[in-house]
């Protein structure tokens, strides 16, 4: 039997801005997992199981006559292409084909199949990797992981920048810049994996960061769930049709990250909280010029009680939903910032980071009184 595990993550800072080429931003990963176990299979079958995914439905829309089917949603197309991918690595180093079963156990979502935001796609598609590249003995890195769980990620969603795949492959926090995926698409056609897992990837960079001893993390779950994908979608959307002001706002992405990655790196806190709320501020002027609510009425007040206990505070992700997160002083009364969450049914989500080999590793505990 073998199993591997992935974290999940949140975004910190730099969405939207690093779906583009090149643009960078901050992800944390988190202890809870997607786990898979592959055992070998009897009478020639194979299984994928998960206890989580049985109930999960498959949206769709039309386009003019066709019924068009929208898989990014679906665990299981992330399950199916991290083996496509993996299995042909694993055949271009003349491996034999097992037939085995896959048991995926998730930590990312409720026990009742509701869904933090927590990239659990990313996740189920790095565990699956990595379970897949040990039955076959296969010789890779983190590098080669992740551009494995990228490639077959992408193939899937179509957009998105893969720094979810990042943090769930290196854990900690990390700084990813986006690597070009339209180079990696025409590659595809080219090249095969063992050389395009060789080469450098235009414009990639995933830079582990130290955070400040006396940073602590605080995620709040509104109870909205969010599909990232379609948000992005219409982003994209505003993209095309407002050329400038989409790029001011990336420049000004960037460059904050910059200096709140410089905050990382000299532990300062409070420039790292006041660039967390120039980047909450940046997302609401691109929702208000854009028509997408980033920040829903639920998530704004997430970030008004966290900010009168002195945090800073912003959507994680793609908003719209989902989670909030807190960039607050450890000596801070964080116990405080619980309780008002929990009077405005904000759900707190008790997660630490997690670091991958355990290196470095260090928690601010925090519990609701």
């Amino acid at each position: 039997m073998i199993t591997a595990k992935a974290p999940g993550k949140l975004y910190i800072a730099g969405e939207y801005a690093v779906v583009e080429n090149g643009y960078p931003a901050i992800l944390v990963a988190l202890n809870q997992f997607v786990t898979c176990t592959i055992t070998e299979a009897k009478d020639e079958v194979g299984q994928i199981i998960s206890r989580q995914y049985h109930d999960n439905s498959l949206q769709w829309r039309r386009r003019g006559d066709q019924m068009v089917v929208d898989k990014r949603d679906n665990p299981f197309s992330y399950i199916l292409s991290a083996i496509n991918v993996t299995e042909e690595f694993a055949r271009s180093l003349n491996q034999r084909l097992g037939i085995y079963n896959i048991r995926i156990d998730s930590q990312l979502d409720s026990q009742s199949g509701k869904k933090y935001g927590l990239g659990s796609s990313a996740a189920v598609t790095v565990a699956t990797v990595k379970a897949l590249c040990e039955y076959y003995q296969l010789p890779v890195n983190k590098e080669m992981i992740f551009k494995l769980s990228s490639i077959a990620h992408f193939d899937v969603q179509g957009n998105g920048s893969l720094g979810d795949v990042a943090a769930s492959v290196y854990g900690g926090w990390i700084a990813y810049r986006s690597f070009d995926r339209q180079w990696l698409s025409e590659q595809r056609h080219y090249l095969d994996l063992p050389a395009l897992l060789s080469l450098p990837w235009p414009d990639l960079k995933i830079e582990p960061l130290d955070a400040p001893a006396n940073l602590a993390l605080l995620i709040g779950w509104t109870g909205k769930p969010a599909s990232t994908s379609r948000l992005v979608d219409k982003i994209s959307l505003f993209k095309a049709k407002q050329q400038d002001e989409y790029h001011r706002f990336l420049d000004r992405s960037k460059a904050c990250i910059h200096r709140m990655i410089d905050g990382f790196h000299t532990g300062d806190l409070d420039k790292i909280k006041e660039e967390i709320r120039y980047n909450r501020n940046l997302l609401q002027e691109l929702a208000h010029r854009s028509g997408v609510q980033i920040e829903t009425p639920l998530l704004k007040k997430l970030c008004q009680i966290a900010e009168e206990f002195g945090g800073a505070a912003k959507t994680s992700g793609a908003g719209g939903g989902d989670c909030g997160i807190v960039a607050i002083d450890g000596h801070a009364d964080l116990p405080a910032v619980l309780d008002s969450w929990a009077k405005s049914r904000i759900e707190h989500l008790p997660l630490s980071v997690y670091f991958v080999n355990n290196i470095r590793r260090y928690t601010l505990q925090v519990k609701q009184r």
